[in-house]
């Protein structure tokens, strides 16, 4: 780096503290303020952040790793952290949880399953189960940021010195300006990553032509769609990335996109964790504008798909040498350094790396104020403080947020694999998740004592499974945690008795889901004659499903215009607005009218 990069990347640094203190007044007026930015941030703004949130380093540097590995069909690969589950929240469930007007996912639970003894041991697990989630995703950002840093940064220190730095400044800038400076923040690092995305995109555009990409990859890479085997054989090209393919154990490679896929549906119908995708949606004006900054993400997320694939052919049109070089001991950690110090001019690598840094604060301080959210509102509020002046909660999540790092950094000194807390988090602990989640929504016998159960069960079994079976991969743990999560939910509720008739009259009429209601919707309706469920099961699928097609439709066109492949671009470009259209008519007109 020259000296004008260095000065990029501090500038940025100091400009994040800054907007934090400039907003501090602002967000300390109440803990709707700090933890919701008190519901007045347009939904622009919201789904804007939450993309920001979305492109975090470790992230990117894992894409590039799966497109040069596994080509098109490496674009199936980010389905592991269902990527469609915003699809989801936009149609219905962003709608549903907002029409409950609270401040956090755990209240929120009270407004299902009551405030009795069930409801309240549902409370304290959703409040287990966030910390439990915080902590793994800090633990994530310690070791993505220190070996980020290692790699990119000129001055010689250690991953966890770098990482400790990094954390402090994001640190602070979230503790004063709450969720006012998470989402100014954001905007910065959205407005810099787009920016650095289009350039890259650009430059690898304009220096690999399809020819040459087609002569440094194996047949079958270019192709989107698969079989029953992966079928990609690099031995004429870099007989390594073989070894590295058996590794991963993708070979089966429709085995493993139907338990993605399985998994992703059934974790997007649980809806959002206790995470800040949930603060994103309680923090929207009305359940209408949930609904668009769920949307919203998708739009928000494209540049991203401008970056990844332009990195990828860079590496391998003209990084291939120094990996034949390097035999069976490849680091594909450095094809990211090789493109930038390659190809970046000076001051437009500051501004990357600025990017970057950005990227990761953008993850961590939204994690850190949804983490302090939920201890704050839901442990000292509720069961300590109850009637405390407003400020003393905003002071107590100062510190609160202050205590989540300092674990988040304890536990990120205990790993030493980036890659092993990704699966554990996106397999076992939301495998423990999605059981009770989804027959919350669906299913009006099911109880208190039976969420309780499944998710205690479930996270038990996320936390114990790797301790009593080493030889279990985070794939195949999902759907044993997710049976036992499934049958602790169940038998707990057919053995204890329903939930209080007015709660569920009372949520069944607010939020008004589909499912198995009928027992509660005939009451209602005995009630309020007048009374309209306008969830509805089959156009909300519908729209699911062309969603879906939608969102990977504006992945898709950029990846393919990045390599020139023009045919691919203009049909993946009519996909997507023929999509935009159905959705414009079978869901916003429809969200506009209700």
């Amino acid at each position: 780096m020259q000296t004008i990069d260095i000065l990029i990347i501090f500038a940025y640094l100091i400009l994040v503290v800054i907007i934090g203190f400039l907003l501090s007044r602002r967000a300390g007026r109440d803990m709707d303020s700090y933890f919701l930015g008190g519901k007045t941030v347009p939904w622009t703004l919201l789904g804007i952040s939450n993309a920001s949130s979305m492109y975090d380093m470790s992230g990117t540097m894992w894409l590039v790793y799966m497109i040069f590995v596994y080509g098109m069909k490496g674009l199936w690969m980010p389905w592991v952290w269902v990527t469609f589950n915003q699809v989801f929240y936009m149609v219905y469930l962003s709608i549903w949880i907002r029409r409950s007007n609270v401040l956090t996912g755990a209240e929120w639970i009270s407004t299902r399953f009551g405030k009795g003894l069930g409801g309240n041991l549902c409370h304290i697990s959703v409040v287990f189960f966030a910390f439990i989630s915080v902590i793994g995703f800090l633990s994530y950002a310690f070791q993505g940021i220190g070996k980020f840093a290692v790699i990119f940064l000129p001055w010689d220190l250690a991953p966890h010195t770098y990482a400790i730095i990094f954390m402090s400044i994001t640190t602070l800038y979230v503790i004063v300006g709450g969720m006012y400076s998470v989402v100014m923040t954001d905007l910065l690092q959205f407005l810099l990553m787009t920016i650095t995305s289009v350039v890259i995109g650009i430059i690898a555009m304009v220096r690999v032509s399809p020819a040459m990409l087609r002569a440094v990859v194996p047949e079958g890479w270019m192709d989107l769609h698969f079989g029953w085997h992966l079928n990609l054989d690099w031995s004429d090209v870099l007989p390594a990335v073989n070894e590295q393919i058996a590794q991963d154990g993708y070979q089966l490679f429709a085995i493993f996109f139907g338990m993605v896929l399985f998994k992703g549906i059934l974790v997007s119908m649980a809806g959002p964790g206790p995470n800040y995708d949930m603060q994103r949606v309680l923090a929207a004006k009305t359940p209408k504008e949930a609904g668009l900054m769920s949307g919203m993400v998708t739009i928000a997320i494209i540049p991203r798909w401008l970056m990844v694939p332009g990195i990828t052919i860079l590496a391998l049109v003209f990084f291939q040498p120094q990996l034949q070089a390097m035999g069976g001991n490849m680091d594909f950690e450095q094809l990211l350094p090789y493109v930038i110090a390659k190809f970046l001019p000076s001051g437009l690598i500051g501004l990357f790396l600025a990017g970057l840094l950005a990227a990761f604060m953008s993850t961590f301080d939204s994690t850190v104020n949804a983490g302090a959210a939920y201890l704050v509102n839901d442990i000292y509020k509720k069961y300590i403080h109850p009637n405390a002046p407003e400020k003393r909660y905003v002071y107590f999540g100062y510190g609160v947020s202050i205590g989540l790092v300092l674990i988040g950094i304890v536990f990120g000194f205990m790993s030493d694999s980036i890659n092993r807390i990704t699966e554990w988090l996106v397999f076992g602990l939301y495998g423990g998740y999605t059981a009770p989640n989804v027959l919350k929504w669906h299913w009006w016998r099911f109880n208190a004592y039976g969420y309780f159960g499944g998710m205690i069960a479930g996270v038990v079994a996320a936390l114990t499974l790797p301790l009593l079976f080493p030889g279990l991969s985070a794939v195949n743990s999902f759907p044993v945690i997710l049976a036992i999560g499934s049958i602790a939910s169940i038998a707990v509720s057919l053995a204890t008795p329903p939930d209080p008739e007015e709660v569920l009259l009372s949520f069944y009429k607010n939020v008004r889901p589909w499912g198995f209601w009928r027992p509660i919707h005939e009451k209602v309706k005995a009630q309020d004659p007048h009374f309209i469920n306008d969830s509805s099961f089959k156009r909300d699928m519908t729209n699911v499903g062309v969603g879906i097609v939608w969102k990977l439709s504006l992945r898709l066109f950029p990846v393919f215009l990045v390599m020139r492949w023009f045919g691919p671009t203009a049909a993946w470009l009519a996909v997507g607005l023929l999509t935009t259209w159905f959705l414009k008519k079978n869901w916003y007109d429809r969200l506009q009218e209700n």
